[in-house]
């Protein structure tokens, strides 16, 4: 099987990985890739027409400065390629329609369609969506001025929830109890021409869960917990994501099988009652409240840096899972298997990330076995630079949660970025046992 990958972060350098320890994969490119997936999977070489059509398109969320190719470019490179099966990482690409065009090429594509992909693309529908599925999640609205940003933060008090209903690469969301930074927060959305959507605050740990689906057959990933503030202790502004673990120790039993019921096959149903089924990875970020399990977002890819923990101890053969939900024959593919053990991810930022990333530094260190690349690319003497705010992050596995955090923190040590950022305690909650989900009430 011929598999191309479509993207240059993390999330697709994991990607790359698991599909090149499958069999049945002969061959593994990435598009564009970054400078961890180029000997691994190498780019297909460029289109030579250089026609409007097929100008490069940024991916509006892209933390890294790489260009991802358009949705006709894409299918385009897919068919030169001869691809088998094309795997979309990113939700720019998605959102855009990417999936539709390399299936209009006659091609298997793993990422849902433009339609379906809205579910990430726009919170106001995936709102919409949960209300007719009867998915459980925090009340909302969206407003469109300033008179109905001040308005609803009046209605729905502190914590404020202030997001972007567009994309913004895990950054445009402000949980905060002060008044002018939730305002500020919601006014910036709306003269940047988006829509702001508020929501009530939803207590509780957060968990992370994925899925396959063939927009009808639902199969769950492994849960796991990812950190989004830049500092220690959950502080400063929301990134991208700065580290991940997986499994979790705290999680209640049963939790699983509870968010297939009560969220991902209701809302899978729903799509599909639509006309816009949803074949490719669903994203569920959850709140264990006190009021049972509520959705927070759905993102319609791998979520990063979540993939870099997920996908480590996926003992199936990743491409024929997807291949499988790409062709519409996932009820037919065996249950998965799982390694025992845990995995932690640990991300390296530039300086200055998330605001004003500083790049262009070598990064020392950067071959390991153990690194995943993101923003990163190689210089003309091959040297390993940083081309976006989150540079990489290295993974560590073990038997148990505590084994898997000192592997990852070890693999950091021999990392070495000049005013590189990261966040010393990932996992560590978990491991000393300190985090508690609310008693139902």
């Amino acid at each position: 099987m011929r598999v191309l990958v479509i993207g240059s972060g993390g999330r697709e350098h994991a990607l790359c990985i698991a599909l090149a320890g499958d069999p049945a994969v002969t061959a593994l490119s990435c598009a564009p890739g970054n400078a961890g997936t180029t000997a691994l999977a190498p780019p297909p070489p460029p289109l030579s027409d250089p026609s409007p059509a097929l100008e490069t398109a940024s991916e509006p969320d892209a933390e890294n400065r790489l260009d991802i190719p358009s949705p006709e470019q894409i299918a385009a490179l897919a068919q030169r390629w001869a691809a088998d099966l094309v795997v979309i990482g990113p939700e720019g690409p998605l959102v855009a329609g990417a999936a539709d065009a390399v299936r209009a090429a006659g091609i298997a594509c793993f990422g849902p369609s433009r339609e379906a992909a809205a579910l990430e693309g726009s919170k106001t529908f995936a709102k919409q969506v949960m209300t007719a599925a009867r998915v459980p999640t925090a009340q909302a609205h969206t407003v469109t001025s300033t008179v109905g940003l001040e308005s609803a933060l009046d209605r729905f008090g502190a914590p404020y929830v202030v997001k972007d209903d567009g994309l913004a690469a895990g950054k445009g969301v402000v949980v905060t109890d002060d008044r002018h930074a939730a305002t500020a927060h919601g006014r910036s959305i709306l003269q940047a021409g988006h829509r702001v959507v508020i929501e009530d605050y939803l207590d509780g740990p957060e968990v992370s869960l994925f899925a396959v689906t063939d927009g009808t057959t639902v199969r769950a990933l492994q849960p796991a917990q990812d950190f989004k503030r830049i500092g220690n202790g959950d502080t400063g502004p929301n990134t991208g994501g700065m580290g991940a673990y997986s499994p979790l120790p705290w999680a209640p039993a049963g939790l699983v099988t509870e968010v297939m019921a009560s969220v991902l096959q209701p809302t899978v149903d729903e799509l599909r009652r639509r006309g816009t089924p949803f074949a490719g990875l669903l994203y569920a970020g959850l709140a264990l409240t006190s009021r049972g399990v509520a959705v927070v977002e759905f993102n319609a890819r791998f979520g990063d840096p979540e993939a870099q923990v997920v996908l480590p101890l996926l003992a199936t053969p990743l491409a024929g899972l997807l291949l499988a939900a790409a062709t519409g024959r996932l009820a037919e593919h065996e249950p998965l298997r799982w390694h025992a053990g845990a995995a932690v991810t640990v991300v390296m930022a530039a300086p200055g990330y998330p605001e004003q990333p500083r790049t262009g530094q070598v990064v020392h260190g950067a071959d390991g076995r153990d690194v995943r690349h993101a923003g990163t690319r190689r210089d003309t003497a091959g040297r390993v630079r940083s081309a976006g705010g989150r540079v990489l992050a290295v993974v560590g596995t073990g038997t148990d949660l505590a084994s898997a955090r000192t592997a990852a923190y070890a693999a950091l040590a021999s990392v070495d970025l000049d005013g590189g950022q990261y966040r010393s305690d990932i996992a560590l909650a978990a491991v000393d046992g300190r985090i508690t989900v609310p008693q139902r009430g």
